[in-house]
């Protein structure tokens, strides 16, 4: 399977899905919107994010725009063979600015695609991705500095905790940390493990985790309170996540107590129905 690289405008309202393939998304000119799976972010021009498959979007352009989207299948050579080690860049959403090296880049894949250049050389497009990739793995993954000062998680949680229904955004996170995005999701994922949208979807999963086993309100209630799209949404990162969906985990929780109800009954009921003195006896 090879890669395709388009160019295209996003339309104003918002869309969303899903696919089996990887995307990097670059806007060229104007700007657009894009939440993955419960983590927005606004994309300016000579900004771009990072869609992993299989991960639900939500999407829009904002006004003129134009966008530079690179469709890539798991098994394509850009993300194959010798560059393999580049699928790691899929781990996790996340957004990201380009430098000056990588627009004067974006420029020539631009005149490459506008000129035809590849013809039929189906493998031009993976050879144009895999150098685009190459850049932003040594650009996003860079070592840290020894000697920087901390996060304070502490203040982000409480962030996170009070707009967990909110569109949350890696901004607002940077914002309380005083950094710029690019240092604070580098820093983050240094010293916690995770992306910050790692973060947050743990945070929301754990949320909704409660709400689903310790109330009976309704799924698309929870997935609203707790920052999902639609119960859809909700449903789809919590199968990935856990391994079942948010009813069978309600269905499963009920049958559990009704099981330690039932016991509890018989407990009483056999205790009752002992005479007395029949623990000096036994």
């Amino acid at each position: 399977m090879f890669s395709t690289i388009r160019q295209i405008p996003l339309e104003s309202a918002v869309k969303h899905h899903a696919h089996d393939f990887h995307q990097i998304v670059i806007t060229l000119c104007g700007s657009s919107e894009f939440e993955i799976e419960g983590l927005g972010g606004r994309v300016n021009a000579f900004s771009g994010c990072i869609v992993p498959a299989n991960h639900e979007h939500y999407y829009s352009g904002q006004g003129y725009n134009r966008q530079l989207i690179f469709d890539l299948p798991e098994l394509a050579p850009a993300l194959t063979g010798e560059h393999r080690e580049l699928i790691a860049l899929f781990d996790a959403p996340r957004f990201f600015a380009l430098d000056g090296s990588l627009r004067h880049y974006l420029a020539f894949v631009e005149s490459e695609l506008l000129q035809g250049r590849h013809g039929n050389d189906a493998h031009q497009p993976d050879r144009l991705a895999a150098t685009l990739l190459g850049a932003l793995k040594a650009r996003l993954t860079a070592p840290l500095a020894d000697g920087r000062r901390r996060l304070d998680l502490a203040p982000i949680d409480r962030f996170i905790a009070a707009h967990l229904a909110d569109e949350l955004r890696v901004a607002d996170l940077a914002r309380i940390a005083c950094l710029s995005e690019a240092h604070f999701s580098e820093r983050f994922r240094s010293q916690t493990g995770l992306s910050p949208w790692q973060y947050v979807r743990r945070k929301r999963l754990n949320a909704a985790r409660e709400l689903i086993t310790r109330s009976r309100m309704p799924l698309t209630d929870i997935a609203i309170q707790t920052g999902f799209a639609n119960q859809s949404a909700l449903s789809h990162a919590f199968r990935r996540s856990y391994g079942l969906s948010p009813r069978s985990l309600r269905q499963e929780d009920a049958a559990a107590l009704d099981v330690e109800g039932a016991a509890r009954t018989s407990r009483r009921a056999l205790g009752k129905r002992r005479p007395a003195g029949s623990a000096q006896n036994s």
